[in-house]
């Protein structure tokens, strides 16, 4: 079953609302020009906050580079990317004119690696941590003054044409998101995290998952002695990719089997509430999708998928992906809608 929800449009209504709607001050755009437009998404994240400071964004191209201030007031620009799931929008830069052509992109956040609320941090049910990422330096020489500036390089080559150029930074938190090991007593955020998609390229993908399907997965977790904590979770995968194969998201030095399918990506199933703020289901979205047919896998202990390790039911703690959903056809600017099982009908 499909419903349409044009994503280019509620994106661009989202960087609209955050920027207070139309500037008569801003840059007129030359027909040679392309208007540039930036917000960041998120998938999920073990953790209750995920914020990042974002300070700068460089559009690097091979007449050199463009540097856009991202500050909000004068301060750094503050995003919790866990408010910002499925098809939500942060703006980051919002109707820039800017030269045709092609370009790399470079997103400059403030780390730290001490708890700090006025910069980059995660936040637990155990507190508050720093948030770093190991990438820096400069962009087609700008960027990275300062030492305490970290940046997320991305390196795959896009073209921004004339007219209005709506792209995304999607974090996948899931798989770049390395909580605090060894001697260290802070999170890393993997610059290979990120995704650069242009919101009139994608689809969308949304469903909920029935009170059977929850339950059942948590009884199989007890069956296979896990403690009563549970943290449930969608993983996209390639079409043709068996429940059975269907693996987790791991550290590129750790390979896969060949009988393992490696996930695309992941969301959250989060509450669903009505206007009394009562909990009425449980629902997922992934919000940004290139177009054709795909596998879905859920979970409930997708907080034991260690995004840095190989995680089955032979490991420690145990992770497993409960139940599928095969060739889920993903249309361009539309949203496809899945629930587990296909045949659910919430409210019904």
């Amino acid at each position: 079953m499909k419903y349409v929800k044009t994503i280019l449009a509620m994106t661009l209504t989202s960087l609209l609302a955050a920027c207070g709607g139309s500037d008569d001050n801003s840059t007129p755009a030359l027909p040679e020009s392309a208007i540039f437009n930036l917000g960041v998404s998120d998938n999920p994240a073990n953790a209750e906050i995920v914020n990042i400071a974002f300070k700068q964004v460089v559009l690097k191209g091979s007449d050199g580079s463009i540097s856009f201030d991202v500050s909000d007031g004068g301060a750094l620009k503050h995003v919790d990317l866990l408010t910002v799931q499925g098809a939500e929008v942060a703006t980051l830069v919002s109707s820039q004119a800017v030269p045709v052509g092609e370009y790399q992109m470079c997103i400059y956040m403030q780390k730290s690696e001490t708890a700090d609320e006025t910069s980059s941090y995660v936040k637990t049910a155990e507190g508050i941590e720093g948030l770093t990422t190991n990438s820096n330096g400069s962009c087609g020489g700008v960027g990275a003054e300062d030492e305490d500036t970290g940046r997320l390089f991305l390196n795959k080559t896009f073209t921004l044409v004339a007219g209005t150029n709506t792209l995304v930074a999607e974090f996948n938190l899931g798989k770049g998101l390395q909580a605090p090991h060894g001697n260290k007593d802070y999170w890393t955020l993997k610059p290979t995290s990120v995704q650069l998609v242009n919101a009139s390229e994608v689809g969308a993908i949304s469903g909920q998952i029935s009170p059977e399907t929850f339950s059942s997965c948590q009884s199989a977790a007890v069956e296979l002695g896990l403690a009563d904590e549970y943290s449930p979770a969608v993983y996209l995968y390639p079409i043709d990719t068996i429940l059975t194969n269907m693996a987790d998201f791991r550290a590129e030095d750790e390979p896969y089997l060949l009988t393992e399918v490696a996930p695309l990506a992941s969301a959250w199933v989060n509450p669903i509430l009505n206007e009394e703020q009562e909990e009425v289901g449980q629902g997922y979205e992934f919000g940004f999708v290139s177009a054709g047919t795909y596998n879905l896998g859920y979970t409930c202990v997708a907080q034991n998928d260690d995004p840095d390790t190989a995680d089955n039911l032979e490991s420690t703690p145990l992770f497993f992906m409960h139940i599928d959903e095969q060739a889920v056809e993903v249309t361009l600017e539309e949203t496809t809608e899945r629930h587990f099982p296909e045949a659910f009908a919430p409210g019904a």
